[in-house]
């Protein structure tokens, strides 16, 4: 077990690496009354590590990451007579780690929690660096809130239960760190994509440390996302737009979100073509899509609404270099040229 220390201005919060989600009880404060929020597949998996506690079940699935979702919590809080020494556990993937966080830190005003997370892209991402919400009217994520957990817990053990699918989907996070912050770590994921795919223990471990580790690092410095760590988006501009018209899962969606990054990259004339076909050949060896047949006004339109627009224009991260992201306010005007001249299928 490994533990990556990530430290902002009001708190402390331990990543932890390779630990067991049955030595929970060790990093719960003593004499302390413990909720637990996990969904319906989860509670069914790990019965016996949630035996003792209050449950709080909720259903699966994106379109369940709403303020529904979030009232039925503060009913089942105010049924479970929580009170401000209350300590709140999300065991899940990153939608139980959003919707957790999220309910703890407005239930009486903020409540302490942590994180048991389940699947890859939580585990390299979602649960890491504090962000916490909902998505409002199909945007992603539109309310939330910053705080940290005190702990997340990365069992490894439990990526065996998940989905073929979504393991896949999380690599395109781990791709977005290297891509962005690591060269290393690219190069590794090039020349040791088919071990992490047949679930190589030792691979994997890497790929969630230095995830991790990046992440930590980034949002030490920046937690509320006023610079550096809007790098952290690479991709995911595009790739919300993606989601709000297609439905398709998050990871998929970054993925072809990275790519059409990387396109506006090489049309700005940051990034040259042989380094976005890098890119391109990464994705499609981790069996990721990396184009979308869809309209481009449609899209733009989408992207318009992204929480990381400015006024008129939109902050958006670009490559100059495997390894180096820079961020370009991009008027609207120019960013509709770059939708239509990029080849999107």
């Amino acid at each position: 077990m490994e533990k990556v220390v990530l430290n902002t201005a009001g708190a402390v919060s331990n990543i932890l690496i390779g630990e067991s989600v049955y030595n929970l009880a060790k990093y719960i404060p003593a004499n302390q009354k413990t909720i637990i929020i996990t969904d319906d597949n989860i509670a069914k998996l790990y019965a016996k590590a949630i035996e003792g506690f209050d449950v709080i079940v909720i259903p699966q699935g994106e379109n369940n990451k709403t303020l529904a979702t979030i009232d039925l919590i503060m009913g089942k809080l105010v049924e479970f007579e929580a009170d401000r020494s209350t300590f709140i556990v999300g065991i899940g993937g990153g939608i139980v780690s959003d919707i957790t966080g999220f309910a703890a830190s407005i239930y009486m005003r903020g409540l302490n929690f942590g994180f048991v997370t389940t699947s890859l892209l939580s585990m390299v991402d979602a649960s890491v660096g504090g962000k916490n919400g909902v998505n409002y009217g199909g945007f992603k994520n539109m309310v939330g809130v910053f705080n940290q957990p005190q702990f997340v817990i990365c069992d490894i053990e439990m990526l065996k239960t998940l989905d073929r699918e979504e393991f896949i989907g999380g690599m395109a996070e781990v791709i977005k760190h290297g891509a962005i912050k690591d060269k290393a770590l690219f190069e590794f994921l090039e020349n040791n994509y088919n071990a992490i795919l047949k679930y190589d223990k030792d691979a994997i471990h890497r790929c969630i440390k230095d995830s991790v580790e990046i992440k930590a690092n980034v949002v030490s410095q920046d937690e509320r996302e006023k610079g550096e760590r809007r790098k952290l988006n690479f991709g995911h501009t595009f790739g919300h737009a993606i989601e709000k018209l297609t439905m398709m899962p998050h990871g998929k969606a970054v993925a072809i979100g990275m790519n059409m990054a990387a396109a506006a990259s090489v049309l700005l004339g940051h990034l040259s073509q042989n380094e976005a076909l890098r890119l391109k050949k990464l994705t499609e060896n981790f069996l990721l899509p990396t184009y979308l047949d869809a309209d481009s006004n449609a899209l733009f339109n989408a992207m318009k609404k992204d929480k990381k627009r400015d006024g008129a224009s939109l902050h958006l991260v670009l490559l100059d270099s495997i390894g180096h992201a820079i961020i370009e306010n991009v008027e609207y005007k120019k960013l509709e040229e770059i939708i239509h001249d990029m080849r999107l299928a």
